[in-house]
């Protein structure tokens, strides 16, 4: 059983490599900032609280923490010295806890289980280290066995210290009698005149103290600092949703061409077809098929309905079992019943629509008077003519017809037919009186 463990998640980096006036831990991945991502895991792998360090100016990412429903204290580092001095400023702010985790605001891919690791590990400085296929300039770790001694940073290694191919993955665990101890000892003396955290491990190594590893993938450990990091982040995470959805049965016939969200919910025996993107708050019932190039977000669709191809469902929208939505067709907080068709060409927004509507062609509700929403409602069964205007707030009764090319503005009876189109006149000759008029003016 994982022991209840704190998480402080340093957030107060500038981002300046993103060129970018939103703060750099609240750039998404999958529809969700990274450090929703990082809060996300620490709850998930057990944290009762979120120790958040931010720089003083950084009112929006803690706003952001404030509104996830996740308990949260907030540390403000005054200067950037360094990591030590950010953790240093995190412990001050709470005496609740035995256990620590420190992470990155910026590292979405972490895995709760690898935090999990470190919360659970007895040793009193748990290292998460991986082993990149290029380490670069990562700082090492070094061993005497399978016991970390130190982590030496890149800038401060020598060329033995450089041949070390097993690198500092970032985040740690830590005991409260790690950080009382070893807070004081933290010495700016090195290349960058920072307080480095990873100094913890010599230190503890130094004094007898127990000292551990736990081993991660290059991919969960990696930090977003530009936009170039922030698409590869992307890349990955969609790779890692996408092999997901597929081993819980969910069809894709092109899957690197489907973008989903952190928060999808598909059902088994769906298919996506080519080009799908589901942005936030979606769920797709079983046995239902979005077709290609189809855009979802803030929808729930039933089961075994049929959706696009080239269809656009915004936030609000609701589709019952077995409905159709179909190419070219835009909906926005409509609810749509079980087994209606919208077959085309169509707008349909703030409506309501009851089992088995047939929606013709070109249809649109007309649900905005520039300055308030109204509401359609189409009663069960109701069919509407191809290329009709419904002025809302109005209501087409139970199985009534609606003749093509209508607009209403009234509400129309159960079962009643209703043709608001002007009689069909013919003015022989017009066409050619037309162009001689118009001819002249031109000559």
């Amino acid at each position: 059983m994982t022991p209840k463990f704190a998480a402080i998640i340093l957030a107060a980096g500038k981002g300046t490599r993103m060129k970018s006036a939103l703060p750099k831990v609240l750039h998404e991945i999958a529809g969700r900032p990274m450090l929703g991502h990082a809060m996300a895991a620490a709850v998930e792998a057990g944290a009762s609280e979120v120790l958040l360090v931010t720089a003083p100016n950084q009112h929006a990412v803690r706003d952001y923490a404030d509104a996830q429903g996740i308990k949260t204290t907030h540390a403000i580092q005054q200067e950037q010295l360094g990591t030590g001095d950010a953790v240093r400023t995190a412990f001050e702010a709470t005496e609740k806890h035995d256990h620590f985790v420190v992470m990155f605001g910026d590292t979405p891919l972490m895995r709760p289980e690898l935090l999990q690791g470190l919360a659970e590990s007895s040793a009193d400085v748990t290292v998460l280290a991986f082993e990149p296929e290029k380490a670069a300039a990562y700082g090492r770790v070094v061993l005497q066995g399978d016991t970390p001694t130190a982590i030496v940073e890149f800038k401060d290694a020598d060329e033995a210290t450089r041949t070390i191919t097993l690198c500092n993955g970032g985040a740690m665990g830590l005991s409260r009698a790690a950080l009382e101890k070893y807070l004081p000892q933290l010495s700016n003396d090195n290349a960058q005149g920072e307080y480095y955290l990873p100094d913890f491990v010599a230190l503890a190594h130094g004094r007898g103290d127990g000292t551990a590893l736990v081993m991660a993938n290059a991919e969960d450990t990696m930090g977003v600092d530009s936009r170039g990091g922030q698409a590869k982040a992307e890349a990955l995470m969609q790779t890692r949703l996408r092999e997901k959805f597929l081993d819980a049965g969910v069809g894709m016939q092109d899957p690197d061409s489907v973008f989903l969200s952190f928060d999808t919910e598909i059902a088994a025996d769906v298919v996506l077809e080519p080009h799908v993107k589901i942005n936030t708050g979606v769920s797709i019932g079983q046995g239902t098929i979005i077709k290609a190039f189809t855009h979802l977000e803030g929808v729930s669709i039933g089961q075994d309905a049929q959706i696009g191809p080239y269809a656009r469902l915004r936030p609000g929208t609701k589709v019952g079992d077995e409905a159709k939505i179909g190419n070219f067709v835009e909906t926005k907080k409509a609810d749509i019943g079980e087994g209606a068709k919208v077959s085309h060409l169509s707008y349909i927004g703030d409506a309501e629509l009851g089992m088995n509507v047939n929606i013709g062609a070109g249809t649109i509700t007309c649900n905005y008077d520039g300055y308030n929403k109204h509401l359609t409602k189409i009663g069960d069964g109701a069919f509407i003519g191809s290329n009709s205007s419904l002025i809302a707030p109005v209501t087409i009764g139970k199985g009534a017809y609606l003749g093509s090319s209508s607009a209403v503005s009234k509400d129309v009876p159960d079962d009643a037919l209703v043709v608001t189109r002007a009689p069909e006149r013919e003015i022989k000759g017009w066409g050619k009186k037309f162009r001689a008029k118009n001819e002249k003016k031109d000559s």
